[in-house]
């Protein structure tokens, strides 16, 4: 009885609302699901109902324009009856005019015969009648160009009166299609209207059914949830339960936390104790590795007979300055010591060459080799390259403190024949020359400045040789310091903005070592060249002027053809240019595939300098890429000549140095010349 008596008030309440929406339809019921579509049509009614407003302001705009039109209209018309009225009243007053005329030429006429008879005696005796006759027919015909053009002027209006009738046809019909149209647009307009309160209507007694309809459901599923919230009571005790089960196990879980992160820490760190381990032994494998592979690339290297290219960094002097322009813009890579990278304009750059010297490096583990090889019977050429300042002189002839490679080399020479002394018979000899201005010189000659070419050795072998270059026959270091004292002496160098003593010219230490087994009495042949090459320069950075400016241009001239040169023999060119520059022409045996060849590539590590370093680095690695093919060794089995043993003996007994001319390689001795050589043979 409650729960009807309940039903019955909650009817009663719904009938409320129900007469409430009734009476008030333009009131949204609360938590009915059509109320969106109530608002979207209310929205929509709104629209149309902006859009009547806006065609009635379309309508009253038309009005207007219709009202000005008209005003428009009249003001012709009245413009145009005025125009009548002048016309009509030009033509009366014409008319009169010539009216007037007519009378005045009736009058003249009528007194014509009178006139015929005295013509003679008027002439003489009334001038002023003839005067007053002749401004008679002036005026005559001055009112008759006026009656013509009054006639134009007529006509003129007759047509302008014809358009004004014809634009007021136009306007008139202009005005009766607006009529019509807006008369169509007012019928559009309240049709619209119509269909939209029909709508309305339609919409709001459709919404009406839609929330009965949805009543009766809700009234119904409320019914459904008071008897689920009946049977759910029992199922939310026993989630209570649950609950209170799962908050006393949550007491206890941070000490399960704790014990399972101590756990897992143990193995995360044991897991990482072994990665490490792996890693170390995956870096020693690598380095490993990458010394091997350095190992077999050095020794495909040898086999292609490539030109072996190392780098030398010097270091950073009080000479460079202080500030930006003078940071250090190199480095180097710490596991292999073939890398250099530049940082050249913010952008870093790496070049890979076949060893790295940083600034307190030294690079007597590779002239060694070298120097081994010249012993045996090869043919060696070590020469620096690159920009002026950067340390060619120093790392070639170097200070009494610590020797460059030439007094290097020659040491190491000196030890390895006095281990080979008990088996074999060495005579090792030393030329300098230099290259200036195109110009060869003999720097241990009598007369340096004396002019020396190069020519082709006549046994037909393709090999070069310099007529006239004096050679000392050294024993010992003290003869090498002697000899080296009073080639740099002859040698020219000048001050420049970028180096105190810079050298202006090419310098070619030229060490022949000459031996005999003395068991087999196999001889051999072996030739080192060390050549230190003059510095490129830019002339407005060095500030070369005169004689400076003629060395400078003739530096760059033959550093150009070495460069040729290059690009030459790495395009596998038929056509060598060695002839182009007296530098080539005097290297082309170090770089025509029978010598072993080292580039020593010099480079300044401040950042002033990084375009010039840039520059010396790329050439090298081009270099680097110039096969010569395999090197062939000088050696035959026989015996010198009575002359040359005689020669040997009297120098052996000789304490000092002794000089004596270059002269062509014997016929005795005998190579494997190259393509290159043959075709010089054949050119000969």
């Amino acid at each position: 009885m409650v729960e009807n008596e309940r039903l019955r008030q909650e009817m009663r309440r719904c009938e409320t609302e129900l007469q409430e929406l009734r009476a008030n339809p333009g009131v949204p019921c609360l938590g009915c699901e059509h109320s969106q579509e109530s608002a979207q049509l209310r929205d929509k009614l709104s629209q149309l109902q902006l859009e009547v407003v806006e065609n009635k302001g379309m309508l009253s705009e038309l009005n207007l324009e219709v009202q000005q039109k008209t005003d428009r209209l009249a003001e012709v018309e009245l413009r145009l009856k005025d125009c009548l009225a002048e016309k009509a009243q030009e033509e009366e007053r014409l008319s009169r005019r010539l009216r007037d005329s007519h009378e005045t030429i009736a009058n003249l006429r009528a007194q014509l015969p009178p006139v015929k008879y005295v013509v003679k005696t008027v002439e003489v005796e009334s001038p002023k009648i003839k005067q007053a006759l002749s401004e008679s027919q002036s005026r005559n015909q001055h009112l008759q160009e006026q009656v013509a053009m009054q006639r134009q002027v007529l006509k003129e209006m007759e047509q302008q009166l014809q358009s004004s009738h014809q634009l007021t046809a136009q306007l008139r019909a202009q005005i009766a299609m607006y009529e019509s149209e807006l008369e169509r647009a007012h019928g559009q307009m309240l049709e619209e209207m119509q269909s939209l309160e029909e709508d309305k209507n339609r919409a709001i007694e459709e919404a009406f059914t839609r929330a009965q309809v949805e009543m009766k459901a809700v009234h119904e599923n409320l019914a459904g949830v008071r008897t689920n919230l009946l049977m759910l009571q029992p199922a939310l005790r026993t989630l209570t339960n649950d609950y209170n089960g799962l908050k006393r196990q949550v007491r206890g879980f941070p000490l399960l936390l704790q014990d399972a992160l101590k756990s897992v820490k143990a193995e995360i760190g044991q897991a990482i104790e072994e990665v490490n381990s792996n890693n170390q032994e995956l870096l020693r494998k690598y380095r490993r590795e990458l010394q091997l592979r350095k190992k077999c690339h050095n020794e495909l290297v040898r086999l292609k007979g490539n030109i072996r290219v190392i780098a030398r960094v010097r270091p950073v002097t009080k000479e460079d300055g202080e500030g930006p322009e003078a940071a250090n813009a190199i480095t180097f890579d710490p596991d292999d010591d073939s890398i250099i990278h530049l940082l050249h304009k913010g952008k870093p750059v790496s070049f890979e060459l076949d060893k790295v010297f940083s600034p307190e490096a030294s690079q007597q583990d590779e002239v060694q080799a070298l120097i081994t090889s010249c012993i045996d019977g090869f043919n060696v050429c070590i020469f620096a390259y690159g920009q002026t300042g950067a340390g060619k002189t120093y790392t070639m002839e170097g200070s009494p403190e610590n020797p460059g490679i030439n007094q290097r080399a020659l040491q190491l020479l000196f030890s390895e024949v006095q281990e080979k002394a008990s088996d074999w018979e060495y005579t090792i000899t030393v030329s300098v020359a230099e290259i200036y201005n195109e110009v060869l010189r003999d720097l241990l000659g009598k007369g340096p400045q004396e002019k020396l070419e190069i020519r082709l050795c006549p046994d037909g072998s393709g090999q070069l040789y310099v007529p006239g270059l004096t050679e000392f026959q050294v024993r010992s270091v003290d003869d090498i310091n002697k000899v080296f004292e009073f080639g740099h002496s002859n040698r020219t160098t000048e001050f420049t903005n970028l180096n105190e003593h810079s050298s202006r010219s090419h310098a070619l230490l030229i060490v022949t070592v000459r031996g005999v087994d003395c068991s087999t009495g196999l001889r051999t042949t072996g030739k080192l060249n060390l050549v230190d090459l003059a510095g490129s320069e830019r002339v407005g950075k060095s500030g070369a002027e005169g004689n400076r400016l003629r060395e400078a241009q003739h530096i760059n001239k033959s550093l150009s053809a070495l460069g040729d040169v290059i690009a030459a023999l790495r395009s596998r060119q038929g056509h060598v240019p060695f002839r182009n520059s007296k530098l080539t022409y005097l290297l082309q045996d170090s770089l025509s595939g029978d010598s072993k060849t080292l580039m020593v590539v010099q480079v300044s590590p401040v950042e002033k300098n990084t375009n010039e370093t840039l520059y010396s680095l790329r050439f090298a690695e081009r270099v680097r890429s110039v096969e010569l093919g395999p090197v062939s060794r000088r050696a035959e089995l026989g015996s010198w000549s009575s002359q040359e043993h005689l020669e040997c003996e009297s120098a052996c007994q000789m304490p000092q140095p002794t000089a004596r001319a270059h002269s062509a390689p014997g016929s005795g001795t005998s190579s494997r010349p190259g393509s290159i050589r043959r075709k010089l043979q054949s050119s000969a």
